[in-house]
């Protein structure tokens, strides 16, 4: 550990009333640590407060916290990686022992864990709360998983993660992207409860809760069709063939009853619903074939990175 290089990353925008406190709090727990802040477009004077700090300043055109990310991880060398945010909500004294579970216990991701401690006593946003609270029920039940904080912005890395994650999201959605890109390559995770506190008084929230929100769900109902193809679309299957099925039944009824088909139009939708159902279980099994070769693929290609690294 004492020869590891260890990157602290916050992404930040319009982040003036805390940055400076941040960049301190994380040199006096890592001094040896090279602590990045990437600006985000801000029209404050977050950057400048942060270089007076001591961080090392970039920039990221593209709005979008996701963004930011995609360039830190693309431009940041280090054998381990923190991420925070620059808004003084997470504490820095938690990092030295999410780096540990890194460099020490080989974890590929350590989640800064919120909820578990002071997140719902502390945030004053209701609707964030339940929000937490519905995008944890629904991936935990569609993982098959125990993770107790899904959105949490505070995290610890490998280089393999950081080296060998694909970014795809643009926003405030990328926190749930990497956990489940976490579950689905098997890396492994620890989760470190760690002390929340609300934002200082004067210093807004960038996430909006509902259009946030909402994106938030849609990313995980595409990443459950990318990653559990057969699942996803072994449901819908069973949904058309029970709708189709739910429709035929009067029309076989009436044509016991009097050889004649007194429902033409119901028939025909019940029929297309079934073979509609038919082509969605035969689209799961296709897709989940291509998954698994790719999850081969990914498995060889952390091979690879390892061998040269």
């Amino acid at each position: 550990m004492k020869n590891s290089k260890v990157a602290v990353l916050l992404p930040c925008y319009n982040e003036e009333k805390t940055i400076g406190k941040v960049v301190r709090d994380f040199r006096a727990v890592l001094p040896e640590a090279d602590i990045y802040v990437y600006d985000n477009n801000s029209t404050d004077r977050t950057a400048e407060l942060a270089a007076e700090a001591g961080a090392i300043v970039r920039r990221e055109r593209t709005q979008g916290k996701g963004n930011v990310i995609r360039r830190m991880f693309r431009e940041v060398e280090a054998d381990c990686y923190l991420m925070a945010d620059g808004d003084d909500t997470y504490p820095a004294h938690h990092a030295p022992q999410m780096v540990a579970a890194v460099l020490e216990e080989q974890a590929d991701m350590v989640i800064g864990d919120r909820l578990s401690s002071t997140y719902f006593t502390e945030n004053k946003r209701p609707f964030h709360n339940m929000g937490n609270k519905l995008v944890r029920g629904l991936i935990c039940s569609l993982w098959h998983t125990e993770v107790k904080d899904i959105m949490t912005g505070y995290r610890a890395f490998s280089r393999p993660f950081v080296k060998l994650f694909p970014v795809m999201s643009g926003q405030f959605e990328i926190e749930t992207e990497m956990t489940i890109h976490a579950l689905d390559k098997r890396f492994r995770l620890v989760e470190i409860p760690i002390d929340y506190r609300d934002r200082p008084e004067g210093s807004e929230s960038k996430l909006n809760t509902f259009s946030d929100g909402l994106k938030v769900l849609r990313t995980i109902v595409i990443l459950f069709k990318e990653y559990r193809p057969m699942r996803f679309f072994g449901w819908l299957a069973v949904l058309l063939a029970v709708v189709g099925i739910a429709l035929v039944i009067p029309v076989l009824v009436d044509y016991f009853h009097t050889g004649l088909v007194m429902r033409f139009p119901t028939l025909f939708v019940s029929l297309f619903l079934l073979l509609a159902s038919l082509l969605s279980l035969f689209t799961g099994l296709c897709l989940d074939v291509m998954v698994e070769k790719d999850r081969k693929q990914y498995e060889l290609r952390l091979i690879a990175f390892g061998e040269r690294e």
